[in-house]
Formats: structure tokens, C-alpha cells, sequence
């Protein structure tokens, strides 16, 4: 292996893997397919490199071509999908826990886990009211904004062994000055109180209310929380949801459920 084949800065790791990676994140329920020429556009990698990995994915089954020059996810990931969702099943115990939260608030409940810099939607419970605000399971969220995400920060082995966690994490956000300054606060704070409260950081109009799942030993291994329009999230109505938000954190976290996580 040679120098070039290793990731660089904060990302440890084959660079080549790190590359294709990223380029397979590219899609999403927004962008279902890329153009060879897209995909060089927003990597910012060379033709060349793009096309030897798009190649080297396409013989694998990860992308299929749909058409001339244009790219899909492929067939070689139902197999690895049905694995996931096997081994990531959701014990029915967590499931009646948001089921009651939504129940509870009207809101749309959600279950986070972080995956790098990112927190991914494992579950949701759909609120009974009928304008709702709703992410899609498996969605991957960027980790400098929302609820969830200030809880998800808040686990202090997380800071201990990556101290610029949060510094690389505010660099991605569309903030700029002192964000991680701030966010390092809101993370601090989410962690001594024991929930966070957010308006409008990820999406306009949007607010959420989230708390930490924690294993026997404390550590944060989920977030769970409700979000919705941001009018609903009034000094009225938020003393409530922060209370049954909590409960449901503790529900789940007595449930012994680790999030899949094994430290």
C-alpha cells in the first residue's frame, strides 16, 4: 500500500474506500441517480478517478447503470439490507415507547443513533396530528444541527477521545465565526440538563425536543425525540413534550436496548 492509498487528516483509513464511499452517499431520496459528469462535479475529484470507481462499485453490484452514462444504486445491496434490518431490528418494547410519545404529543417521534459524523433514523412513530414534520427511516442527518444531535454530542467519552469531534462537525455546517464554540456550549449544557431544545437550526420552521438513551454505565447510545412545526413548539405546549420526551428516554434506556453499540 502506498502513501496515496491512505486517507489523509481526520480520516484514517484507505483513501480509495473513504472516496467510494463518499461518492455512494451521494444518493439519496433526493438524487436516486447521478450522470458520471454530476458526480465528478460535486466530489471534486478528477474524471478519471471517478470513472475507475463508479467502474469498480458497478462490477461489484453497489451501482448499476440505467442508462447512458447515468448511475443508480444497485442489486448487491438488497442482500446487505435485508442483513441490516435483521440485525438491527427494533425490540417491541423501544417501538411501544414512541408509539406512546407520539401518542402522547401529537408529534412524529424519532430514534437517532451516530453513525461518524452523522446521526442515521432507525425508527418513527407517526403523530396524530395532521401537519407533521417526518424524516425518513434510514435518513442520514448531518450532526451540527437539531435536537438529537446536541444530545448525541453530549456523551463526554465521545469528546475525550476525539476532542475536535466537534470543531470537524461545525466545519460541515453552513455556520461559520464561533459556531463550534456554540455548538460545544449547546452539547456541554444538553449533557447537564438532560434534553435540548432546538428552533429552526437544520430546517426552517422546524423545532425539535430530544433526550439521551443511555446504557447501564451512562454512556449515550441514542437520542429519542419529537419534532414538528415550530408554532407548536410554544412556551405553552414545550414544558410538556421536554417531560414526555424524558420519559420516554428512560423507558427505553430501562429496557436494556444498547443501540447497537458496543462500547
Amino acid at each position: 500500500m502506498t502513501d496515496g492509498d491512505l486517507a489523509g487528516g481526520d480520516q484514517p483509513g484507505v483513501r480509495s474506500v473513504h472516496r467510494a464511499l463518499d461518492l455512494l452517499e451521494r444518493f439519496d431520496d433526493e438524487h436516486p441517480t447521478w450522470t458520471l459528469h454530476e458526480l465528478t462535479k460535486v466530489s471534486g475529484l478528477p474524471k478519471t478517478t471517478v470513472l475507475r470507481l463508479v467502474t469498480t462499485l458497478e462490477q461489484r453490484g453497489l451501482v448499476a447503470a440505467i442508462g447512458p452514462g447515468v448511475y443508480a444504486i444497485g442489486p448487491g445491496f438488497l442482500r446487505w439490507t435485508r442483513l441490516s434490518s435483521a440485525s438491527m431490528e427494533i425490540p417491541p418494547a423501544v417501538r411501544a415507547a414512541m408509539n406512546k410519545l407520539a401518542a402522547d404529543t401529537g408529534e412524529t417521534s424519532n430514534l437517532y443513533i451516530r453513525v461518524g459524523r452523522t446521526r442515521v433514523c432507525l425508527a418513527q412513530a407517526q403523530g396524530t396530528l395532521s401537519v407533521r414534520h417526518t424524516i425518513a427511516v434510514g435518513s442520514s442527518l448531518p450532526l451540527w444541527g437539531g435536537a438529537a444531535s446536541k444530545v448525541l454530542l453530549s456523551d463526554p467519552p465521545l469528546l475525550a477521545a476525539d476532542p475536535s469531534v466537534i470543531d470537524d462537525i461545525a466545519a460541515e455546517s453552513p455556520y461559520d465565526g464561533d459556531f463550534a464554540k456554540k455548538l460545544r456550549v449547546a452539547a456541554s449544557r444538553t449533557g447537564e440538563r438532560g434534553y435540548a431544545i432546538t428552533h429552526g437550526e437544520r430546517e426552517l420552521g422546524a423545532s425539535g425536543v430530544s433526550a439521551p438513551v443511555r446504557r447501564s454505565g451512562g454512556r449515550v447510545v441514542a437520542a429519542v425525540g419529537i419534532g414538528g412545526p415550530t408554532t407548536r413548539f410554544n412556551d405553552e405546549r414545550l414544558p410538556g413534550y421536554v417531560n414526555a420526551v424524558r420519559r420516554c428516554a428512560d423507558t427505553v434506556t430501562s429496557t436494556g436496548w444498547s443501540g447497537f453499540s458496543a462500547s
